[in-house]
């Protein structure tokens, strides 16, 4: 599973970039293009070639991986003409139904597609235990598990296209429920002056064996301090994939409320001031439903 292949990254905002980087790092001939150049350069000093446009960014390599924003970007980017042939293994975030269309439009033009989902925040990309979900065609899975193994965990789950963002959806989901859950329960301590690193301690020693991480844990001081750091993801980041999981729940026949109200938790906080810290800033708005 060392084999090195050249791959090409549509796409270069933090999750691109980490595994462009991480691609370049473990050997790959590397093609990068994103619609704003000047995010290749320190890949291109780094032993990237940058495409001068999307076509030759899809002719040069053996597989293109697309970490995009949604999938009506992809449709926006990528001349069809250009597709056949072409392998591509996407990234990007979504619901079931856009994989699969995705999956139609790009075998429609003569182009093989595997669906995927990152599980991992960008500074874990590269490491064996992360994550990565993939779906639809086993023959692309196959032929390239060698480089998807390069940039973690690859776990197959099907040939139903719609499998990995449904699995992605699914877990996001239940990591955002229990985030809300502790976010919540925090703040109701905090109505009687008990601070959320005291609290966390016997609360998460109690719930840890059946679903909370250590995480919470470790950032249960920062809630005390109102530091909710955007580094890794900001609220409007969250939001996004709260959007995700609540047309995915609709799109599935499931009850949508609870990322509905989740999301909506996120856009208040949004609105008061909390958009570029991350989704524990909620908790802000938590305390303050408290206190009403």
């Amino acid at each position: 599973m060392t084999t090195t292949s050249s791959v090409t990254v549509v796409g270069l905002g933090p999750m691109g970039t980490a595994l462009a980087e991480t691609l370049l790092r473990q050997g790959h001939s590397l093609t990068v293009w994103n619609r704003t150049p000047e995010k290749a350069d320190a890949l291109v000093a780094q032993g990237a070639h940058r495409a001068a446009d999307i076509t030759e960014a899809l002719s040069t390599s053996e597989v293109t991986v697309l970490c995009l924003k949604d999938y009506d970007t992809i449709y926006r980017i990528f001349d069809t003409d250009a597709l056949h042939g072409s392998v591509l293994i996407n990234l990007n975030s979504g619901t079931p139904a856009e994989a699969r269309a995705a999956a139609k439009w790009a075998t429609e033009a003569g182009a093989d597609y595997l669906d995927g989902a990152i599980m991992v925040p960008p500074f874990l990309v590269g490491h064996p235990e992360s994550v990565f979900l993939y779906s639809g065609s086993r023959d692309v899975f196959d032929k390239h598990q060698a480089t998807l193994t390069t940039l973690g965990d690859p776990r197959y789950l099907g040939t139903d296209t719609g499998l990995a963002v449904l699995y992605n959806t699914a877990l996001l989901d239940l990591m955002y429920a229990t985030m809300n859950g502790f976010l919540h329960a925090a703040a109701l301590a905090s109505s009687a002056d008990v601070s959320a690193e005291t609290f966390a301690e016997l609360a998460l020693g109690w719930f840890l064996p059946f679903v909370v991480t250590p995480s919470l844990v470790e950032q249960a001081p920062d809630l005390d301090k109102a530091n909710y750091p955007g580094t890794y993801g900001t609220m409007e980041m969250n939001l996004n994939a709260l959007d995700h999981i609540t047309r995915t729940s609709v799109e599935q026949g499931i009850h949508a409320d609870l990322p509905r109200l989740m999301k909506a938790f996120g856009e208040q906080a949004t609105t008061e001031g909390y958009g570029a810290n991350n989704y524990l800033a909620v908790f802000e708005i938590f305390k303050k439903r408290a206190k009403a």
